[in-house]
């Protein structure tokens, strides 16, 4: 392997296929990208349906735990993380969402230039090719397909109908800045394959000459000498090896991965690096800290006289006619996301812009990787889009074998309480309207015993809320002087040169929807930065 690399990129997710894409392209800076799971030439990180058999499944998961949250009493949860090329783009439900423009906006008035509304857009719709072409709002030319999905449901057109009974009116578009309304969800899929940043970003730049990719790869840390990043020392197969970077150093392992290199390279909380006998490079309080995510509300609802994709996975003819209808159409529900229809709404006549999310399926499970149920039913999952609970990441040894500590403290918040009370009341009252008295949707879970109070409603939270895989903010921007701040505007880590961070660890606070889209955004932002900052 070369000596030294002009950039060194510690992760092949999302933001690292981006970087590796963009720092690679003039075809003369060496770049290598570090992954710490293996290629992704498995069957199912093709087949979007896949996503059943790849959570939970350690070839392309790292079936990290949550601690036991108060919050959903007393319960933990399985915390999937992709650990393959393409990191959770290539396990994750392949929605395509950007949130609202007030995130954005609300970045930039936080004292971060550069990050509002106007200034991220056209990043957004430089990575994107959009099945409608060039336009507005959406960019033909980019690497990154976005497609609409390849079947519908009656069952969920039915539900889209009594959203709009409940003030929920249909939506074309969720990606114009705002996001309100009910609508089919895009995905970021190719004739119904699954389209990871993996396929989009990195196979391009792999082809390059200039380009090197390791699998594989435990990073144990990086070397801070004189408080510059030097070089990356990692683990692979029973090798332990060292490369120098020229330039710079790019985490981009994720708000889990990331957080836990940064300490062990001996930048976090110092008390608690020194407990662990890590060399302190940096005492930055906020690494592992300000952790957010989406809880999802899993409702599940009995219907009759109207198909649901539960009859017909225990139908082994019609299982028999959806693998055809795939290998010779590319159609049917082996291409389906987890979630088709969307509903952004919001939780009260207070609220100046929608906070809930609805990912409606016209299916239901206990839990993924467990078999659909037998009887007719869709889920309505809701999450509140903008909690207030922070949670957080931390290390409990030097060695990177050594699962993190990941708490969320889903619900501690009172807001958060009150507005989980309130998603479930809503989607009570969706369930209620004409459009779907003919369907007779029965309440399975939580289930009619359930009474409609805020404590009732919220205790009921706590025992079907799980994740939907949105973790943000570890390693937040912030303003240098800011104590709990991790990166700057610029995404460098405050205090030490040639390091930034580049993935949804930066976020200040989590957009109003999937994050997959905006960590791509950010990792573009910051090859831009990079570029701009070499010259």
């Amino acid at each position: 392997m070369t000596a030294e690399f002009d950039y060194i990129i510690i992760g092949a997710g999302s933001a690292g296929c981006v970087l590796a894409d963009r720092l690679s392209a003039d075809g003369r800076s060496r770049v290598l990208v570090l992954e710490a799971g293996g290629h992704d030439d498995w069957i199912w990180l093709k087949i979007p349906v896949g996503y059943l058999f790849a959570i939970g499944n350690p070839r392309a998961d790292w079936c990290f735990r949550t601690e036991a949250e108060a919050g959903l009493n007393g319960r933990s949860l399985g915390y999937p993380r992709g650990r393959v090329l393409g990191g959770s783009s290539s396990i994750n439900a392949m929605i395509y969402m950007r949130g609202q423009a007030a995130d954005y906006d609300h970045w930039r008035q936080l004292g971060l230039p550069g990050w509002g509304w106007d200034d991220v857009l056209p990043e957004f719709m430089r990575q994107e090719s959009h099945h409608a072409g060039a336009s507005a709002h959406h960019g033909a030319e980019g690497r990154l397909r976005v497609e609409p999905p390849r079947l519908s449901w009656r069952v969920l057109d039915m539900y889209r109908d009594a959203a709009a009974q409940a003030g929920i009116p249909p939506v074309s578009d969720f990606n114009c800045g705002d996001n309100e309304g009910a609508g089919y969800f895009e995905v970021t899929q190719q004739r119904g394959t699954r389209f990871s940043a993996a396929r989009a970003f990195l196979r391009p730049a792999m082809a390059r000459t200039n380009v090197t990719v390791e699998t594989g790869c435990l990073v144990h840390r990086v070397d801070i000498v004189d408080g510059r990043a030097r070089a990356v020392e990692w683990r692979q197969g029973r090798s332990l090896r060292r490369v120098q970077a020229r330039g710079e150093i790019i985490l981009t392992a994720g708000s889990i991965g990331s957080a836990q290199i940064l300490m062990r390279s001996g930048i976090g909380p110092g008390a608690r690096l020194q407990e662990l006998g890590i060399p302190v490079a940096r005492d930055r309080a906020g690494v592992g800290a300000n952790l957010q995510d989406h809880l999802q509300l899993r409702m599940i609802y009995k219907v009759s006289g109207v198909r649901t994709l539960n009859e017909t996975y225990w139908n082994l003819g019609r299982r028999a006619l959806m693998g055809l209808d795939y290998v010779l159409r590319r159609r049917g529900p082996l291409t389906m996301a987890p979630s088709q229809l969307g509903l952004f709404a919001r939780s009260g006549p207070d609220i100046g812009r929608a906070d809930l999310q609805f990912h409606v399926q016209p299916l239901s499970l206990d839990k993924f990787g467990d078999p659909l149920h037998r009887f007719p039913a869709i889920t309505t999952s809701v999450c509140h889009l903008r909690p207030e609970s922070r949670g957080h990441v931390t290390i409990t040894s030097p060695d990177p074998e050594s699962p993190p500590v990941i708490a969320l403290n889903y619900l501690t918040a009172p807001r958060d309480r009150q507005v989980a009370a309130a998603a479930l009341r809503l989607a009570r009252r969706i369930s209620a309207q004409p459009a779907l008295e003919r369907i007779r949707p029965q309440e399975f879970l939580p289930g009619p015993g359930v009474g409609d109070e805020d404590e009732a409603l919220a205790r009921a939270a706590g025992d079907i809320g799980t994740t939907i895989f949105h973790p943000v903010g570890t390693a937040r921007m912030g303003q240098t002087d800011d104590p709990l701040a991790v990166t700057d505007a610029r995404l460098r880590v405050i205090g030490i040169n040639g390091l930034r961070v580049a993935d949804a660890s930066v976020m200040p606070t989590i957009t109003s929807g999937n994050t997959n889209a905006p960590t791509m955004m950010i990792a573009g932002r910051a090859a831009d930065m990079i570029l701009s900052d070499r010259h």
